[in-house]
């Protein structure tokens, strides 16, 4: 005699409409990066922390961001502390204590390293990030990798990264992309923006602002925009997209991406006459991005492996820049495959 088991039957159906089910879903990539935004992120508090050596090192690393010069700069008394080579602050560039969203925040930072960067070829550490930075933007040299200020500065960018899980999309890191005009920046436009919108914080020959007087190490209320006492032309801010898009979401002072002021074609414009300036050489510029391939389009230094001349990688139009560089890339991959690639059989 058969007998029918029913709660036999009603688990297999349940088990095969659960099946069915999750067959007709997607299924959820444990490995996928998780997705944070910075733009409703409260400013983490640095003073919070307790008087232990990790909130020691996080103030003091939060005093070297606000602070640069004043701890590391050209006119610092102790000339052993002398690592950066202008008067400039980190916060210069990374506004709001470096956590500000599209002003280039470290908030995330150790969340994304050891990173590959193209400038390298190479993978790269936070410190040897941090010392790019030294040696680009600072216009100075490299920290000591066991100093004090460079495990200042990295448990300070650990502290503003709390939270973020590693390998994150971060929505608001970087600086917010714009869309450039197919065309040759205008620098006499620029000009008469600058005039307009800038010279009454960064002085009419963009010397800026300082807060004391030349060797007081006190800096500047409003940062120079070029010569002696700025960024060298090797720092990502030399590159005029990078400065577009910075210039758009954070310029005048006080703006951020929801209230710009600036229009893409006018940021693009002021981004080549304060990039038209003079401004400190960086030796060496040749090596950056050996795998050339993966040089910006806006890199305006040599070499040039795409046919362009040096001044519309310096000023576009980038559209065709951008198509060439895109063909350089697929060519390289289609050589890279043809070399792993099995030998044909004889």
């Amino acid at each position: 005699m058969n007998r029918t088991h029913i709660p036999g039957l009603l688990l297999a159906a349940a088990l095969a409409v659960g099946s069915q089910a999750q067959a007709q879903t997607s299924p959820v990539n444990p490995l996928a990066p998780a997705k944070v935004s910075l733009l409703d992120r409260p400013q983490p508090n640095v003073d919070s922390l307790p008087d232990d050596e990790y909130g020691r090192l996080a103030r003091y690393g939060h005093e070297l961001t606000t602070r640069t010069f004043a701890h590391i700069g050209p006119e610092v008394k102790d000339d052993r502390k002398r690592f950066a080579g202008n008067n400039l602050a980190c916060t210069s560039c990374h506004q709001e204590n470096a956590t500000k969203p599209y002003a280039i925040p470290w908030v995330g930072v150790t969340s994304t390293f050891p990173q590959y960067r193209g400038r390298e070829d190479a993978l790269s550490t936070v410190e040897e990030r941090v010392n790019g930075c030294m040696e680009r933007s600072m216009n100075g040299k490299p920290l000591p990798l066991d100093s004090t200020e460079m495990k200042a500065f990295t448990t300070y960018i650990h502290f503003v990264s709390r939270g973020i899980p590693v390998g994150a999309e971060i929505e608001g890191s970087a600086t917010k992309a714009v869309k450039l005009p197919n065309r040759r920046a205008d620098v006499a436009a620029g000009e008469a923006i600058f005039k307009a919108q800038c010279q009454v914080c960064h002085g009419e020959n963009g010397e800026g602002r300082r807060v004391g007087t030349l060797g007081d190490a006190q800096g500047y209320v409003f940062p120079p925009l070029w010569g002696k006492d700025s960024f060298n032309n090797g720092a990502g801010m030399n590159r005029i997209i990078t400065a577009t898009r910075f210039i758009r979401h954070n310029m005048p002072q006080g703006v951020n991406h929801t209230t710009a002021i600036l229009t893409d074609d006018e940021a693009f414009d002021v981004a080549a006459y304060m990039l038209s300036q003079p401004r400190p050489l960086k030796a060496n510029l040749e090596k950056d991005f050996p795998a050339r391939w993966n040089k910006p389009i806006d890199a305006a230094f040599p070499p040039y492996v795409d046919g362009a001349p040096a001044d519309q990688h310096k000023y576009g139009p980038f559209p065709p820049l951008a198509e060439k560089a895109r063909e350089l890339a697929a060519r390289h991959a289609e050589e890279v495959k043809a070399k792993q690639a099995p030998p044909a059989a004889k």
